[in-house]
């Protein structure tokens, strides 16, 4: 594992030389570090660990029902909270992302729920069906 120094340097070579893959900054100094596996520690030539797993497949959107409904929080706070889309199907931070800057508010993202902070169910009606979702509730 690098030490954050070599870690910061090694960040900024990759960007500067984007696309030259075969090349390090240092490459023929005495400075020159071979690169290193990040899990094992072991030369990247000689590295045994497997193979990053694919990505997870997303359900599309028509496949999927969001449901809305307004609770209220401790001291009376109002939020919007859309359920029935799994973390396991969706990129649901990113889409908590896109719905907070939709609605102009903060919100939460739980465990297969996504808060938004106000009553914005009309907003989010539209906001989620043009993404093509399915939408229930209000």
């Amino acid at each position: 594992m690098l030490d954050p120094v070599w870690q910061t340097v090694r960040d900024g070579i990759c960007f500067l030389l984007q696309g030259k893959s075969d090349m390090r900054l240092f490459e023929g100094t005495p400075w020159d570090r071979p690169v290193i596996c990040e899990k094992c520690g072991a030369l990247e030539a000689e590295c045994k660990c497997p193979a990053e797993l694919p990505p997870k497949q997303l359900v599309p959107p028509g496949k999927q029902t969001a449901k809305l409904s307004v609770e209220r929080r401790k001291k009376g706070k109002v939020v919007t909270v859309i359920r029935g889309l799994s973390d396991e199907a969706n990129d649901l931070p990113g889409l908590l992302v896109k719905l907070k800057n939709a609605c102009g508010a903060g919100g939460a993202h739980a465990p297969n729920e996504l808060e938004i902070q106000g009553n914005h169910v009309e907003r989010l009606k539209t906001f989620l069906s043009d993404l093509g979702y399915k939408v229930s509730g209000g």
